[in-house]
């Protein structure tokens, strides 16, 4: 079936073309005599009307109908025609007639919209197909003009390539006459060969007519279109072929097109600046804080210069000026410092619901030879699931005990309660409750007395155990009497503090001891979450030699495991191993449970506290600050009273502690009350410990926690405090008469408070007029009007009575001279130290200060 001849699912035939296409060949010039053959289609038009069988039309161009807008009316079609009956007859019809007439009106309606529609779209399309026949014949002709120029240009070339070949042939014939009217030389060689030049001559005329013959209309064309190629370099398959028009995009070219429009776009189009949060700490280099704000470098640069800052971007900026640059560029500061490494190191506080009960802590002091150890030996030996005395308890220092009604307790044995005094000093105290050992032979003793202070500055409660009631001449009476003079009042004395009477060595009362400390356990609610990570503190630390550093250590809340990584104090480590009090390794350890830790980095001290962090880097970051904190600390020991109290007064403090040993009862009592009578509003003295003796391990501590002096009069520290004094900085007085204790104590008084500095106005002066200096940035032009100005002395400058400077004076000059000082009635000029924003009308003050020594 031919094409004009198929059908269309519609029934109707298809629109066939017949030859509508007719093909040529043509040659395209170019600039510089360049030319390339173009194989060139010409479509023949087609005009469409309604109605009409698809087939090609010869008509000529020129008789196509002009392109225009097509004048086609389109009405409304008219409802179906109603035969007008008369007014009387309607009340005739029946209802059904009526509802079918209506019918038939809407689907008249309806017909006739769709057949407006149709003739609108049809109307459309002849539209789009006479604006098309239009173009196609403005092509053809722009066409048709390049095709006729192209063989213009070809058929000139062939004739240049012509009259060029004649010449050459002309060429040829007269020299072979010149060479024939020439005589014959002698030829030494065969005659044959003589004859070949002019052959060849006379045979080039020739083969270039030959070929000429055997070339198509449009090749001599094809050296020059070689020519055009060896001069354009790179021969693609595109221009190979000819087919320029048809070349498509390659899509990289389309990616890197679009990806210049977006940077175009994002260069003229910048969005609403974004503010952020600056994280700025003491100090910070130019090009960190550019970094941190997301802008460059040379912005801030910029910035800082009109701030009349002259800074490079290696160049260190102080908080002040950084919060003024990030002001300025629309972003909000955040100030940090170095001690904020330790924020969030030991975690919120945690949830009501996610708290579980705990085992209470007990420390167990008192005096020496009061049956300490005896007693720390029975309620071991009353733990139902250790069956061994022996372990590694006296070892660490601390250990469990699971007692008949199945609770556990942890005991902790601190000797010299160092490690005791150590934790209250940092804020981490682990202890829940203090049992105080007292023997009921010797009564209350020095050391007891000691116990019962560090305890009450604990905060926590105390069991008192009166132990040796086995012994002859026991009165527990005697005991019980004689706490009430440090304010410790037992219930049988219709007192708070729970006491037992107790045998060590013959196991009596042991538990009711232990009933005791599940009662007041039971009473203080002891919780904590296990669920989270581990924090606690140091018990005791050494240095194991096989093992490495080793730390005793006891958690307060959370859950240990092996390969945690910790900070505890000034050093750090991941956790390679956790030992229990019974000497097993164990994978984890939880609340108010005694572990030992393997895996240190170094030996921390005794009471530090003790936290898992999340990675390696913040236990360094920690580590590093906190070292740091001690070589400064050790670097600054204080080396009198007067040092002492000055850096105490940084703190603001209002009391002046101090911890008093004398060589008798009545001593330590005088000097007591002379301390406390010294105070004023400002500053009083408060006494930590008192009491008689030499001067032990165990005050050096308790001095240490409060940061308090020692006071020894007529006594002196042993070899053992003695060395602890000197490697913890610890200042310890001498002394054999009462006044000079006093004296000395009331100038370390004034030394916390610091001297008082006393002001003193010098000179004033007028701002007349502001005006540049170089690089100085600004200057000012006064009149002193009081006073002398002295260069070297500080200055303010006031406007409308408020401080808008406060430092020095960086120039001082009269006239081009820089002078030392300017007197009342002179004019001058001055510069000031960081300070440009001078106004006239300003007023100068200079003063001097002087510190006098504070007294009491």
């Amino acid at each position: 079936m031919s094409d004009d001849k198929k059908e269309t699912l519609s029934g109707r035939k298809t629109l066939g073309v017949r030859t509508t296409v007719e093909t040529g060949k043509v040659r395209q010039s170019f600039s510089h005599g360049r030319s390339k053959p173009v194989l060139v289609e010409r479509k023949k038009k087609r005009i469409l009307k309604r109605g009409d069988e698809a087939g090609p039309t010869a008509a000529p161009q020129a008789e196509a109908p002009k392109p225009a807008a097509p004048d086609v009316k389109v009405t409304k079609p008219k409802a179906a025609p109603r035969k007008a009956a008369p007014r009387k007859d309607d009340g005739g019809l029946t209802q059904s007639e009526r509802d079918a007439r209506q019918e038939a009106v809407k689907e008249a309606l309806k017909k006739a919209e769709e057949e407006r529609r149709v003739a609108a779209e049809e109307a459309r399309k002849r539209a789009d197909a006479e604006k098309a026949a239009a173009e196609e014949q403005e092509r053809e002709a722009r066409e048709a003009k390049a095709r006729a120029e192209e063989e213009e240009t070809a058929r000139k070339k062939a004739e240049a390539e012509e009259k060029a070949a004649k010449q050459l042939e002309e060429e040829a014939k007269r020299k072979k006459e010149q060479q024939a009217k020439k005589p014959s030389a002698p030829a030494k060689k065969p005659a044959a060969a003589a004859p070949a030049q002019p052959d060849e001559a006379a045979e080039a005329p020739k083969r270039l007519r030959e070929k000429d013959k055997k070339k198509p209309a449009a090749a001599p064309a094809k050296p020059a279109r070689r020519m055009d190629e060896r001069r354009k370099g790179k021969l693609t398959v595109t221009r190979a072929t000819g087919d320029d028009e048809g070349r498509t995009r390659s899509l990289a070219s389309w990616k890197r097109a679009r990806q210049k429009q977006k940077a175009s776009q994002q260069t003229q189009v910048e969005g609403p600046k974004k503010s952020r949060e600056v994280v700025v700490p003491e100090a910070i280099t130019v090009q960190e804080l550019a970094n941190r704000m997301a802008e460059k470098a040379a912005a801030v640069v910029k910035v800082l210069f009109n701030m009349d800052v002259m800074a490079t971007i290696n160049q260190t900026l102080d908080q002040d000026t950084a919060e003024l640059v990030v002001t300025e560029f629309g972003h909000i500061i955040k100030r940090v410092s170095d001690s904020d490494v330790e924020i969030g190191l030991t975690g919120d506080d945690d949830r009501d619901e996610d708290l579980v009960s705990r085992p209470p802590v007990v420390t167990v002091m008192g005096h020496v030879d009061h049956g300490k150890t005896s007693l720390l030996d029975a309620i071991r030996s009353a733990d139902v699931v250790a069956g061994e005395a022996g372990g590694i308890t006296q070892h660490i220092g601390a250990y469990q005990v699971k007692v008949p009604s199945g609770d556990k307790i942890t005991f902790l044995d601190t000797p010299g309660h160092a490690a005791f005094t150590q934790m209250r000093a940092r804020g981490a105290s682990v202890t829940d409750i203090v049992v105080l050992v007292v023997a009921a032979d010797d009564g209350i003793m020095p050391q007891t007395i000691e116990a019962i202070h560090h305890a009450k500055a604990a905060g926590v409660p105390i069991i008192v155990a009166i132990n040796k009631i086995d012994r002859e001449g026991a009165n527990p009476d005697r005991v019980r009497q004689e706490l009430l003079q440090h304010e410790v009042i037992v219930e049988s004395m219709s007192g708070d503090t729970l006491e037992v009477e107790v045998s060590a060595l013959k196991r009596q009362n042991i538990d009711k001891l232990l009933e005791g400390l599940h009662l007041q356990a039971e009473l203080l609610e002891l919780k904590a979450n296990p669920s989270r990570d581990a924090e606690g503190a140091i018990i005791e630390a050494k240095l194991d030699k096989g093992r490495g550093p080793v730390a005793t250590v006891l958690i307060r809340r959370g859950t240990i495991k092996v390969g945690d990584i910790f900070v505890a104090g000034a050093e750090w480590g991941r956790v390679r191993a956790l030992i229990d009090d019974r000497g097993q390794q164990v994978k984890s350890a939880g609340p108010a449970q005694p572990v030992e830790v393997l895996g240190l980095q170094g030996t921390p001290s005794a009471g530090d506290d003790f936290a898992v962090v999340e990675n390696e880097a913040r236990a360094r970051e920690v580590s590093e600050y906190r070292q740091a904190q001690l070589r400064q600390k050790r670097s600054a020991a204080p080396a009198n009273f007067e040092s002492l109290f000055s850096q105490l007064k940084e703190g603001k403090a209002e009391e002046y502690p101090v911890v008093v040993k004398a060589d008798v009862q009545g001593s330590a009592e005088a000097i007591g009350s002379a301390l406390e009578s010294l105070g004023n509003d400002d500053i009083k003295v408060r006494v930590l410990h008192s009491a008689v003796g030499g001067i032990t391990e165990t005050d050096i501590s308790l001095a240490k926690a409060s940061q308090a002096a020692i006071i020894g009069f007529n006594v002196r520290a042993n070899r053992q405090a003695r060395e602890l004094a000197e490697a913890e900085g610890i200042p310890v007085k001498y002394y054999s008469i009462i006044y000079e204790l006093v004296d000395d104590v009331k100038a370390a008084m004034a030394g916390q408070l610091g001297p008082e500095i006393v002001e003193t106005v010098i000179g004033a002066a007028e701002i007349r007029d502001v005006f540049t200096a170089g690089k100085a940035g600004r200057a000012a032009g006064c009149m002193v009007t009081e006073g002398v100005l002295r260069r070297a002395e500080k200055a303010r400058i006031l406007r409308d009575g408020v401080i808008v400077y406060n430092g020095k004076i960086n120039n001082l000059r009269r006239f081009k001279d820089d002078v030392e000082e300017v007197r009342n009635g002179l004019e001058c000029g001055m510069t000031f130290e960081n300070f440009t924003d001078i106004k006239q009308g300003d007023e100068v003050q200079v003063y001097s200060e002087e510190e006098k020594e504070r007294v009491l």
